[in-house]
């Protein structure tokens, strides 16, 4: 927290999520960091987006970015800086502050940031970085924005009402609440057979992320479910994939028929020897960041949607587009229909957690 980082990915900005002030930069800006050169930028403009109420069911902390970039489309963010503020940023796990910044690049801004909180404090200190959590809480005035600040201009998101949203295809900005994303499906004729959902990536690919995920699978496991699409997962890091291998998220996921990727961009770049089909018309979904044409699998025709990994693996198992899993149901191997609970909560709650003690794991089922 506190810091300042500059790196050669655009989603450098991921670490806003833990109050950096992170920027991605082209090669030659690095090089002038690397030799100790001034980095020089345009004094950038604010955009300051106020958070009220409290995320619930259905809803994750991916959906206020998703529903950011309908508001300020691809280029709104474009030489500004996106600050997070208000009550609505306490329930909002560090992973999912990193979500939310990470995507920031896609409506063009310079970076986003969040205050530095208590949900920072318990992760630095979940990962074995405690001295830093002492060290950024001994000077809270400056991790966050100074009382009565101004923007440029203010957004008001009230997570209490934020919906569900899938964004796309063929850009980040095309913004759809959950419960009318079917019927735009069906009156713009996009492809409703759903080909591949595909989760992970720098986006969305921490432990919480595959925890929740999880919950939708066992239910599906449960009702002797698999998925009807393909399903793929890229685990975020080496030590998230052999976390998840450890706690038993693997297997649960490898069970419903999913298969776990590399440590590595891999789809998401097009990166991806994708062999159900090479070309020709069809849908896929993703908890990526970008989707404009052909970037997964070098396919112009291939309609690629953003989402959380929540909605991903819900649509995956329903094997079409239209699936809305707050509303309708799903047919077991019995030959009897149920519908899906919305996934568990954030496994690292604000209260409660000791990091000195207690170990980090996920809610009991």
């Amino acid at each position: 927290p506190g810091g300042l980082m500059i790196g050669t990915d655009s989603h450098t900005v991921n670490a806003g999520g833990l109050g950096m002030i992170a920027v991605g930069v082209g090669g030659a800006d690095a090089v002038d960091v690397m030799v100790d050169l001034p980095w020089e930028v345009k004094a950038p403009k604010y955009i300051g987006v106020h958070l009220t109420g409290e995320l619930k069911g259905w809803t994750s902390p991916k959906d206020v970015i998703l529903k950011l970039a309908g508001i300020l489309t691809v280029k709104g963010g474009t030489g500004k800086i996106i600050e997070y503020f208000g009550p609505g940023v306490k329930s909002i796990s560090c992973t999912g502050m990193g979500t939310i910044c990470n995507m920031g690049a896609e409506v063009g801004a310079t970076t986003s940031v969040f205050p530095y909180n208590e949900r920072m404090d318990t992760y630095l200190r979940a990962t074995g970085r405690g001295y830093f959590a002492d060290y950024a809480n001994q000077h809270r005035e400056f991790l966050s924005a100074d009382k009565d600040c101004k923007y440029d201009e203010v957004v008001e998101i009230d997570l209490s009402k934020l919906e569900p949203h899938i964004n796309g295809p063929f850009t980040p900005d095309l913004a759809h609440p959950l419960r009318k994303f079917a019927n735009e499906v069906k009156k713009r004729g996009w492809p409703e057979e759903l080909k591949v959902g595909l989760i992970g990536s720098c986006t969305n690919s921490s432990y919480e992320d595959l925890s929740r995920v999880v919950s939708i699978t066992k239910q599906a496991k449960k009702h002797g479910l698999k998925s009807k699409s393909i399903f793929t997962v890229s685990p975020g890091s080496e030590q998230i994939r052999s976390t998840i291998e450890r706690d038993g998220i693997l297997k649960e996921l490898e069970d419903v028929g999913a298969v776990v990727m590399a440590n590595a961009c891999g789809p998401c770049i097009g990166q991806w020897d994708r062999q159900d089909m090479k070309k020709g018309k069809n849908s896929i979904i993703t908890s990526f960041n970008r989707n404009f044409t052909s970037r997964n699998d070098g396919n112009p025709e291939t309609h690629a949607f953003v989402s959380t990994p929540e909605i991903v693996t819900a649509l995956a198992l329903a094997g079409r587009l239209t699936f809305n899993p707050e509303t309708d149901t799903l047919v077991g191997s019995d030959g009897k229909p149920f519908k899906l609970e919305p996934p568990y909560g954030d496994p690292l709650p604000s209260k409660g957690f000791d990091p000195g003690k207690d170990t980090f794991k996920a809610p009991p089922q």
